[in-house]
């Protein structure tokens, strides 16, 4: 799978150790932004990362900040991203398997290493469930084109 990732300096550690175990699982995987641990703002990781997902160049996306809320927003700005804020086994099979989520969004100064590596398997194995929640998928796209999603029923 295609995978971008990214983080701001509080996430850059373990995003590194993440890029390196998904190579060694097979996946595609693009670093987007420093992961030097020097500062840097979590909007400029996330707008990358979002930007590679939403244009087709990665399938999915994961991007870690101090708790994983900034990037979220930040990245919940492009069209076509639903990027999803994940802290635990369950967050992220339902972020999967009912909101389609295609950018996982985690907390490096909450989760441990294992625990990230464990959340970003289940995501990135968990199907979207479609049928009823494909309804409400299409209404998010609704709301980026600006329209009222309720018109849709």
């Amino acid at each position: 799978m295609r995978l971008a990732l990214g983080a701001d300096h509080r996430g850059a550690s373990a995003t590194r150790q993440m890029a390196d175990r998904l190579r060694s699982q097979g996946h595609d995987v693009t670093v987007h932004g420093n992961l030097t641990g020097e500062t840097c703002d979590y909007p400029d990781p996330a707008f990358l990362v979002a930007h590679a997902v939403a244009d087709g160049k990665a399938e999915m996306g994961v991007l870690l900040c101090g708790t994983g809320i900034g990037t979220s927003i930040a990245a919940n700005k492009i069209s076509g991203v639903r990027a999803a804020v994940v802290h635990d086994e369950l967050t992220a099979e339902m972020s999967r398997s009912h909101n389609n989520a295609n950018i996982v969004c985690l907390s490096a100064d909450l989760l441990g290493q294992r625990l990230i590596e464990k959340i970003v398997d289940i995501w990135l194995s968990t199907p979207f469930l479609g049928g009823r929640h494909e309804r409400r998928i299409e209404k998010i796209r609704e709301i980026e084109q600006g329209r009222d999603p309720s018109r849709l029923g």
